[in-house]
């Protein structure tokens, strides 16, 4: 297992990255792996990637062999697959080697840990430590004693961040409006139809409340199906959770006329609720299944609404603790390792739950009896005791039954 440092939790530029999906796990950090190494050994003549693991077991499914190709050249590269070996550091192992005269000049084996995240063999902290503190409860203590907002803390220690989430706005808004105009049916063997046009056009004849949540499923399967189409996305936390803040967002920004710069201290503050998640437990499918994935991205945006309409702390961390508890053992297993059958789903229905979180947080004095750190220890053992075929491997669940 990665080894984790108290007060390690890194800027949330890490938790917002920018970039094509399906999978920031399978194509995300491969890309980046192989571009590392690629630009360390530009005058090998081949070269050769192992995929270990979930990594290889539904890596077709999740474009991993196209990203390769795309970086190394088809002619140049040879991928060979172990789904049935696990490196002990983590599930998604992947070692490259660069020939020279048919000899290795060069070796190197990483991990794609989530999120577009890469590490190696001698990675322990994945990146340079930007907070003090490194759990809701200390994080409270910090808001209390300063009379601070999430946002607030966040701008205190990265004052930089404002142009940053500026950008990832723009491009979630922009996954949202293309997605809601495209139609026919996505990439890949099972041929599943795109829904998020259908479902926006349907929810303009609506009422009220059922109009309300057609309106955000849309949001959310245009994002998820532009995705699982290789578009440009935001991981948050991962692509294949990537539908759920946006949608969240563009809805209540939409109904109640909120400015960017307000969006933009909800960002804030649901990226410190993802970071505090990866960094004390994981939000990595092929490591704890779907809920550290759709489960965080539900706490995000849980909090991020409840940010919005001016909750208290506590309130907010309530938010968060229900988005992530409400989805503990939930499993990934997507049908032929293709980021659409379960997982576009769950990002419309766990869009819907945030709004649930939030109003159901807002309603109450903020008191309850398990606290958001709690719940995300509970995540990470739960995440652990799953067996593997139950984490991005396509060989449980749902996969098997189709």
């Amino acid at each position: 297992m990665i080894k984790k440092y108290v007060g390690e939790m890194e800027s949330i530029k890490e938790m917002y990255k920018i970039g094509n999906g399906p999978s920031s796990s399978h194509t995300m950090g491969p890309k980046r792996a192989a571009e590392q190494f690629l630009s360390k050994n530009s005058s090998a003549e081949k070269f050769e990637v192992t995929l270990f693991g979930s990594l290889a077991a539904t890596g077709k499914g999740h474009l991993t062999d196209k990203v390769l190709y795309d970086t190394f050249g088809k002619d140049n590269l040879e991928i060979i697959w172990k789904p049935e070996e696990f490196l002990p550091k983590h599930s998604n192992a992947m070692r490259f080697k660069a020939y020279s005269d048919s000899e290795v000049i060069d070796q190197w084996t990483a991990y794609s840990i989530g999120g577009g995240a890469v590490i190696d063999d001698n990675t322990d902290v994945k990146s340079e430590s930007i907070y003090p503190e490194s759990t809701m409860d200390e994080i409270l203590i910090i808001l209390e004693n300063e009379g601070q907002q999430f946002w607030e803390y966040v701008e205190q220690h990265e004052c930089d961040i404002w142009d940053y989430l500026s950008e990832v706005w723009q491009v979630m808004k922009n996954s949202i409006q293309r997605g809601l105009e495209k139609e026919g049916t996505l990439p890949g063997v099972i041929k599943l139809p795109r829904k998020a046009h259908q479902y926006y056009t349907k929810s303009l004849s609506l009422k009220h409340s059922l109009k309300t949540r057609s309106l955000v499923f849309s949001y959310a399967l245009a994002v998820s199906e532009e995705n699982a189409s290789g578009g440009e996305v935001v991981t948050a936390p991962t692509c294949g959770s990537s539908g759920v803040l946006p949608a969240v967002l563009y809805h209540i920004q939409k109904s109640f006329d909120f400015p960017d710069s307000k969006i933009l201290k909800a960002l804030a503050t649901a990226g410190l609720i993802g970071n505090l998640v990866k960094t004390n437990a994981s939000i990595s499918g092929a490591e704890v299944g779907c809920q550290g994935e759709v489960g965080t991205a539900s706490a995000m945006a849980s909090a991020a609404v409840l940010q919005l309409f001016g909750g208290s702390a506590n309130q907010i961390e309530y938010a968060a603790e229900m988005g992530l508890e409400h989805h503990l053992g939930l499993t990934c297993d997507p049908i032929a390792g293709l980021v659409q059958v379960p997982c576009i789903e769950r990002n419309a229905f766990a869009a819907t739950r945030a709004l649930d979180a939030n109003t159901y947080a807002m309603l109450s004095d903020g008191k309850h009896r398990v606290s958001f750190d709690k719940v995300v220890r509970t995540m990470k053992q739960t995440g652990f005791d799953l067996p593997v075929l139950y984490k991005e491997t396509s060989a449980g669940g749902l996969a098997t039954q189709c």
